[in-house]
C-alpha cells in the first residue's frame, strides 16, 4: 500500500472520528452549555487523558513502534511475535496498578489540575466524581495504543484508524438516552458522559482484537509472577523502557503545559475551560486529519528505512510529508484566523450555547489557528528522530518551549484571558516544529528535494485570495444573529467551504500545481 493511500485511508476515518467527536461536543455544548459542570466533565475527561497520552499514545507508542519495526526487519516475524506477547504483559499489569491508584487519588488530581473549581464546590465534587467513574478509561486506551502499534507496523492502518468514533458514539448515546434518565431521577445529567467514556473504552479495545487474531499477532498475556518477571526481563521491553524515559519527558512536557493551562482557566470565569476544549475540539479538525494520519503513516516507514540504512527513502518520504503539510495546513491555519466565529456560529450555537460562548471559543480558536502549521508540522517532523530512535532531542526542544510557552502566558494571559493560553500553545507550536527541522536539516538527515520555492509562491499565493474571500464573508454575513434561521446559516456555511475549496485549487492548477502528480512523487 502506498504512502498516499494508507495516509488516505488514516485520514477518512479519522475525518469520520473528528465528525463524530464534533456531534458529541456540539450536543453537549447544546444540552449543557458552558458552566461549572461542563468545566467539571472537561477537567475530569482530561486528566486520564493525560495519563493516556504520556503512557499509552504517548510515551509507549513512541518508543513500541520504532522497536517493533526494527525487530520485524531485522529479525523476522516470529521473533517480533516473542516482543509482542512480552511488552503487552508489562504494559497490562502496569496499567492496572495505574488505574487502581488513580480512582483512590481522584480528588488529588481533579486538585493539582484545575484547584480553581473550588469556587463552585459542585462543581469541585462533581470532578472528583467523574474522575473517579473514568479514570480506568487508560486501562483500555493503554491495550489499544498496543495493538494500534502493531496493526499500524503490519501496515494495517484502518481499524486504529476506526476504533475512536466508537468512543464519540457511546457518549452520544449516552448524552441522548442515558441523560434524561438520569435526570428523570433526581440526578445530575451530566453523570450520563463518563459512563459513555467507558463504554467507548471498551468497545475500542475489543474492535482490535478480532484483527490482531487474523494476523496470528494477539498477544498471549503472562499470568504468574515468574511470566511477568520474564516481560519485565526481555530485552526488547527494557530498549523500550530506555526509550519512553526520554519520551516520557517529551509528552510530559505537552501535558505539563496543558496542566498549567487548565489550572490558570480554572482560576478564570466560569466556562473558560469549557470554551478552550470546544475550540480545541475545532482544532483536531485539520491536526488529526493532516498531522496525525501522517505521523501515524510514516513512522514505522521512516523506521523501518533507518533500520535497512535507505537513506534517500527516509528523506523523500519526509519531504513528501512536509510538503503534503504545507499545502493543507496553511489554508486551514488562514481560515481559522479569519474565519472563526462562522464555524463557531454554526457549530456550537444552540441550546444552552450563548452569544457570549460564540464569541469566547472564537477568541481561543483564532489563537489556537496562529500554531496550527507548526502543530501539524511536528506531527510529521518528530517521527523523523524517533525512526532513528533519537527521542532525546526532541525532547529538549519541548522543554525549552515549555519555558518559553509560559513566557507568552506571562505577557499575554493579562490582557487576553483564556484567549491568551490558546495563543501562546499556538506560537509554542511554531517554534517547536521550526527548531525540529533545523535539527534535521543540520544533521543531514533532511535533504528538500527540488522545487520548494515555486511550490511555496504556489500555496501562499492560493492561499492569500482564500483568505480575502473567507474575511469578506465573515464579516459580512451576521453569523450569530440568524440562531434563528440555522438552515440558511447552514446553507451560507456549505457553498462557502465548497467555493473557498474550488477557488483554492483552482489557482494551484492555474499557477501549474497538478495535484495528481505531486501526490504520487
Amino acid at each position: 500500500m502506498s504512502l498516499l493511500r494508507s495516509a488516505s485511508v488514516v485520514s477518512f476515518f479519522t475525518l469520520a472520528s473528528r465528525i463524530t467527536g464534533l456531534v458529541r461536543e456540539l450536543l453537549i455544548a447544546s444540552a449543557f452549555g458552558a458552566s461549572a459542570l461542563t468545566d467539571a466533565f472537561n477537567v475530569a475527561f482530561r486528566i486520564p487523558n493525560l495519563f493516556r497520552r504520556l503512557f499509552a499514545e504517548g510515551a509507549f507508542s513512541q518508543a513500541f513502534v520504532p522497536v517493533l519495526a526494527a525487530s520485524r526487519a531485522q529479525h523476522g516475524d516470529e521473533a517480533t511475535k516473542q516482543v509482542i506477547d512480552s511488552v503487552a504483559t508489562s504494559l497490562a499489569w502496569s496499567v492496572l496498578i495505574l488505574s487502581i491508584l488513580g480512582v483512590l487519588a481522584s480528588p488529588w488530581l481533579v486538585w493539582a489540575l484545575a484547584s480553581g473549581l473550588q469556587q463552585d464546590a459542585r462543581g469541585y465534587a462533581s470532578a472528583v466524581h467523574m474522575t473517579r467513574w473514568m479514570f480506568p478509561y487508560i486501562a483500555f486506551m493503554s491495550m489499544v495504543a498496543l495493538s494500534a502499534g502493531i496493526l499500524n507496523t503490519w501496515r494495517h492502518f484502518a481499524v486504529p484508524a476506526a476504533t475512536p468514533v466508537l468512543l464519540n458514539v457511546s457518549v452520544i448515546a449516552a448524552a441522548w438516552f442515558l441523560s434524561p434518565w438520569l435526570a428523570d431521577r433526581g440526578i445530575e445529567a451530566i453523570y450520563a458522559l463518563p459512563a459513555g467514556v467507558m463504554l467507548g473504552g471498551f468497545l475500542q479495545l475489543a474492535v482490535q482484537i478480532p484483527a490482531l487474531a487474523r494476523l496470528g499477532l494477539l498477544p498471549r498475556l503472562g499470568m504468574g509472577p515468574a511470566a511477568v518477571r520474564k516481560a519485565w526481563t526481555n530485552p526488547a521491553t527494557r530498549n523500550i523502557l530506555r526509550l519512553m524515559a526520554p519520551a516520557l519527558l517529551g509528552v510530559g512536557v505537552a501535558q505539563i503545559s496543558l496542566l498549567i493551562n487548565t489550572q490558570i482557566a480554572s482560576h478564570m470565569a466560569p466556562g473558560s475551560v469549557s470554551w478552550l476544549t470546544y475550540a480545541d475540539r475545532l482544532m483536531e479538525f485539520p491536526t488529526a486529519i493532516l498531522g496525525v494520519a501522517l505521523g501515524v503513516v510514516l513512522m514505522p516507514q521512516l523506521a523501518a528505512a533507518k533500520a535497512t540504512g535507505d537513506s534517500d527513502r527516509y528523506a523523500a518520504m519526509l519531504d513528501w510529508g512536509l510538503r503534503l503539510v504545507v499545502l493543507l495546513a496553511l489554508p486551514c491555519a488562514a481560515a481559522l484566523l479569519v474565519f472563526s466565529k462562522p464555524l463557531v456560529s454554526v457549530l456550537y450555537h444552540y441550546g444552552a450555547f450563548t452569544d457570549r460562548d460564540v464569541q469566547q471559543t472564537t477568541l481561543a480558536l483564532t489563537g489556537y489557528g496562529v500554531g496550527l502549521l507548526g502543530l501539524v508540522a511536528i506531527k510529521v517532523l518528530a517521527p523523523g528522530y524517533y525512526a532513528s530512535q533519537d527521542i532525546r532531542t526532541p525532547v529538549r526542544i519541548a522543554v525549552a518551549v515549555l519555558v518559553l510557552t509560559q513566557v507568552f502566558n506571562l505577557l499575554l494571559v493579562p490582557y487576553l484571558a483564556h484567549a491568551g493560553l490558546a495563543l501562546s500553545i499556538g506560537l509554542g507550536a511554531l517554534v517547536n516544529a521550526l527548531w525540529l527541522l533545523v535539527g534535521l536539516l543540520r544533521r543531514g538527515s533532511y535533504k528538500p528535494q527540488p522545487g520548494w520555492w515555486r511550490f511555496a509562491l504556489q500555496v501562499v499565493l492560493a492561499t492569500g485570495l482564500l483568505t480575502a474571500m473567507l474575511w469578506f464573508a465573515a464579516q459580512n454575513l451576521p453569523w450569530v444573529s440568524l440562531r434563528q434561521d440555522p438552515w440558511l446559516r447552514i446553507g451560507w456555511m456549505i457553498g462557502i467551504m465548497l467555493g473557498s475549496a474550488l477557488l483554492y485549487f483552482g489557482v494551484l492548477w492555474a499557477t501549474g500545481l497538478r495535484l495528481k502528480a505531486f501526490l504520487k512523487r
